[in-house]
């Protein structure tokens, strides 16, 4: 597969807020590393999305913000098109907007949620998304209200317009389904390869990591979708983990033994979802998965920023 070159994009994700101190000397540490986005989960339990993104870019002097993804089903559209048109403007266009369809059952529980199956879980997204467009790019756009007219208020829109059709911030859509990877093809400015799978016929929210040769078919089936946009859209990949160590294949087998019996160690070795090895080697598995699957922007868990930030050191 012949895929455009794309200059490296990186981007570490938050699961915790330890303090405000923490939180801002990792933003810096991050920002420093070279990192170029920090991300936040939309997971219950986890930090909100928009006030961590604006705290994020509020300590930092150059680094993006974005969502890893939102949950479409916890969110009105015109609610959320509030929020991401508020974070825009007060990070001075430094949003990323990711969404995907929702896949912890568990989560819809808590929240009072009917689950759906997966194809009207994207069904929603999908709406969602089109609703957001509608929404940023159209006149009605939240400068109908009355005390901003009657003062003479603006209008509340992104200050991007590069995404949602020419509207809003870049869009992410992430997903492994076909149905959630066509949605992708259609509307996103990044389309995010995620590296757990759901395990077919079991309760959902059940995973198992990705091998390369299904990142491949998946690329492949969303570039088939994509038709003539399939060069302009950026390809994100999520890291599960990353391990530095001088033995590669050591490593790989412990990690096989303990966290992913049901792959070969030549299955962990080869696998984008997962790095190991030194820096150098890190970096040039970097190099080779661009030139295969497309992966350009890269992301890790936030557990690994510090393993991961001298690799992103030697690909500046």
């Amino acid at each position: 597969m012949i895929v455009r070159m794309r200059d490296f994009r990186f981007g570490f994700n938050f699961f915790d807020i330890a303090s405000p101190g923490d939180f801002v000397e990792r933003c810096r540490r991050g920002e420093r590393y070279g990192f170029d986005v920090a991300q936040v989960p939309d997971h219950l339990g986890s930090p909100a999305p928009f006030p961590t993104m604006v705290a994020a870019a509020d300590a930092t002097e150059r680094l993006r913000v974005g969502t890893l993804v939102l949950n479409a089903a916890f969110w009105n559209a015109h609610l959320l098109a509030r929020e991401i048109a508020t974070a825009d403007r007060l990070t001075g266009g430094r949003v990323e907007v990711g969404i995907g369809a929702g896949h912890m059952k568990w989560e819809f529980d808590a929240a009072g949620i009917a689950w759906e199956p997966f194809a009207a879980r994207v069904e929603r997204m999908t709406a969602l998304i089109e609703e957001l467009g509608r929404l940023f790019g159209g006149p009605d756009y939240a400068g109908r209200r009355p005390v901003a007219e009657h003062f003479g208020l603006a209008d509340l829109a992104p200050v991007q317009r590069s995404g949602f059709g020419g509207s809003g911030p870049p869009l992410l859509v992430g997903g492994t389904g076909d149905t959630v990877l066509r949605a992708a093809a259609e509307h996103a400015d990044i389309v995010g390869i995620a590296g757990t799978y759901q395990v077919e016929g079991a309760p959902p929210g059940t995973f198992r990591l990705g091998t390369a040769e299904q990142a491949a078919e998946r690329v492949a089936f969303a570039r088939a979708h994509a038709g003539d946009r399939a060069d302009a859209v950026e390809w994100n990949v999520l890291v599960q983990f990353v391990e530095i160590t001088p033995d590669r294949r050591a490593a790989a087998e412990r990690i096989r033994a303990s966290r992913v019996p049901y792959m070969t160690v030549d299955e962990v070795l080869d696998t984008p979802f997962a790095l190991i090895g030194t820096h150098e080697q890190i970096a040039e598995q970097l190099r080779e998965r661009r030139e295969r699957f497309g992966f350009s922007y890269v992301t890790v868990h936030g557990p690994f920023m510090d393993d991961f930030g001298p690799v992103v050191e030697r690909l500046r």
